[in-house]
Formats: C-alpha cells, sequence, structure tokens
C-alpha cells in the first residue's frame, strides 16, 4: 500500500489516525510545524502500540510544513495518492482576518499541493461548528446544514471553521481537477489520548477532575470518541462513494451538557471523581438540541462508542499519563 500523508501530525485526533494507519499496515507522511513535535508524536504512537522498530525502519516520514506559508507543501503531497488534512492553525488573533485567514489559507494550500502531486484524495476534519452554529427555530441538525458566516456574534472558531470548509469544497469545483473531497464534521471530541499536551476537550476534563471549574457552563452538545472519528476519516478515504459527501461523527444517543457529563465521572469514577462539580452556571438552560448521524452509519459502516464509555476512559487516560 502506498504511503499516506497525515497533515497536523502531533494532534490529539492525528496521533490517534496515524497510529491506526501505521497498526494496519500503512506508511505514513506527517507534517509538523516545527522539530518541536516530532519527539511528542513517536511517544505517543509508542503508547499506541506502535512497535518502536517500526517508526525506525521508514514506515513514518516527518516533513514539516506551516498552514500559513507555501514552502514545504509541494514536497509533502510528492507522490501521494491519499491525504488525510487535520492541521488546524493556532488561532491566536483577535480580528476574523487574524482567525479565518490561516484556517481558509491553510486549507487551499493544501489542496493546491494535493491537486498539483496527482493524489486521489483529500479527507478533510471540519467540524460540527461549520454545521450548527446558526440558529434555526428548532435545533435539529444534518450533513445539509451550514454555518452562516454572518451570523451576528458567531465566535472565532465557528467562522474559521465554516469559512475554511466552504473555500475547500468551492476549490475542488472549480480548481480541484481529478482530485476528491471528503469531509468529516465530528461534534466534541472526547476519548483517550495519547498525547500529554491536555488540550481543546481534554482540558475541560482536567478543569472537572481537578476542581478548578466549580460549575459546569450551560451548554448542549454531541460527543464523538477520537477512536471512531479517526476510523471515520479512514472509512472515508477508502469508500469510493464518500467523495463528495460530508459526514457528521457523534455518538448515539442524545445530545449532553457539561453537567451530564460531570455526573458520569462522579457516578463512575468515584473518589477521583471527588471535586468534579455538581451544578451548572445560572442562566437558562439549553434549548434542545438533535444532530444525526445516520449518513456516517449508512455509508461508511460507523459503529460509534457510548458517550458514556468515551467520557469515562477519557478520565481514566488523563489519570493513568498523570495530567490530573
Amino acid at each position: 500500500m502506498s504511503r499516506v500523508l497525515v497533515t497536523g501530525g502531533s494532534g490529539y485526533l492525528a496521533t490517534r489516525l496515524i497510529a491506526d494507519l501505521l497498526l494496519g499496515g500503512t506508511e505514513v507522511r506527517t507534517t509538523l510545524r516545527s522539530p518541536a513535535g516530532e519527539a511528542g508524536l513517536r511517544e505517543a504512537l509508542v503508547r499506541a502500540g506502535v512497535p518502536a522498530d517500526m517508526l525506525g525502519g521508514g514506515a513514518l516520514e516527518v516533513v514539516f510544513a506551516s498552514l500559513t506559508a507555501d514552502e514545504g507543501w509541494a514536497a509533502a503531497a510528492n507522490g501521494i495518492e491519499d491525504v488525510y488534512h487535520l492541521a488546524s492553525p493556532m488561532l491566536l488573533g483577535t480580528t476574523p482576518e487574524e482567525v479565518v485567514v490561516p484556517a481558509r489559507d491553510g486549507a487551499l494550500r493544501l489542496l493546491g499541493a494535493a491537486r498539483d502531486a496527482g493524489a486521489r484524495r483529500v479527507v478533510l476534519t471540519s467540524s460540527f461548528a461549520a454545521i450548527g452554529y446558526s440558529p434555526k427555530p428548532v435545533r435539529d441538525y444534518t450533513e445539509d446544514d451550514w454555518t452562516d458566516p454572518s451570523t451576528p456574534g458567531l465566535a472565532a472558531y465557528p467562522l474559521s471553521k465554516a469559512v475554511a470548509e466552504r473555500a475547500a469544497w468551492d476549490f475542488i469545483e472549480r480548481e480541484g481537477g481529478d482530485l476528491s473531497l471528503a469531509v468529516i464534521n465530528p461534534t466534541w471530541i472526547a476519548g483517550p489520548t495519547l498525547t500529554t499536551d491536555a488540550r481543546s476537550s481534554l482540558q475541560v476534563f482536567t478543569a472537572m477532575l481537578t476542581g478548578a471549574m466549580t460549575h459546569t457552563p450551560r451548554q448542549r452538545f454531541g460527543i464523538a470518541d477520537v477512536r471512531d472519528v479517526a476510523a471515520l476519516h479512514i472509512a472515508a478515504m477508502n469508500t469510493p462513494a464518500a467523495a463528495g459527501r460530508r459526514y457528521l461523527a457523534l455518538a448515539d444517543g442524545p445530545t449532553k451538557t457539561f453537567l451530564d457529563v460531570a455526573k458520569v465521572l462522579r457516578a463512575r469514577l468515584g473518589a477521583f471523581a471527588s471535586q468534579v462539580p455538581t451544578e451548572e452556571e445560572p442562566g437558562d438552560e439549553p434549548a434542545p438540541l438533535v444532530i444525526h448521524n445516520d449518513r456516517a452509519k449508512r455509508e461508511l459502516g460507523f459503529a460509534p462508542r457510548p458517550a458514556e464509555q468515551t467520557i469515562v476512559e477519557t478520565a481514566e487516560s488523563l489519570r493513568e499519563l498523570g495530567l490530573v
């Protein structure tokens, strides 16, 4: 099997995807922003059970490229047929231009390099943020929904995800040539971490478990297990009919609140969860929210883990790594 490209290789989701690919016999080339991330990536892969001799034998190739610069992308894509675009820019800006431009232009740099290299398909990681962050009379969302970038008060993250994904689809339609695109739109990703850098959703778990969070935010959301999201990327790459499709990734059952997460931790983890909050912040009850994963199940064989399992195993992995 030919080598594949995974961008943003040191991340929470990317380390899981790379491990799954390597363990499945697929050689991987991955991009990092700088050499500083390589040691952590290799440690994460060993933690996932990837044999050290595999990592030293050429199955993993690390190259360097930034989403904010042209350099490195042509070389990264050279000779590659299958591309997983997981890299996400550091969204540290305060204006729309500082946030949206790196996300959009980074995706376009990758797509242009993949097309020029003659790649077959890109599977791009987007987000539910590109689907469900514009108001509807009834909050019931499928892949046919889009977050409108002109939505008043739209925060930087959903704005960047909506704009970047739209730009990717426009590129494929107008100048993609023979390159196909499939997009994965996960909800809030949780699940066991392979990295020791507790970012994103993991920060919520550490805040709950250490008592730093005394009251949970009033918000309702879907939960997607990082292991299931990685598997869905691979399925989208290997399913011919996935070309031109978006897929929502989340566990079955009703959506959750942060208080629901807290209750699971307290019920399942005993003394370890003794500092987890028991009350929500003051405010209105979050409106009902329904998110559908039917397309991923029907077309890609998506079989998500129960949300409660994901919640518990996230916390257990943080404990095992000494992060809480």
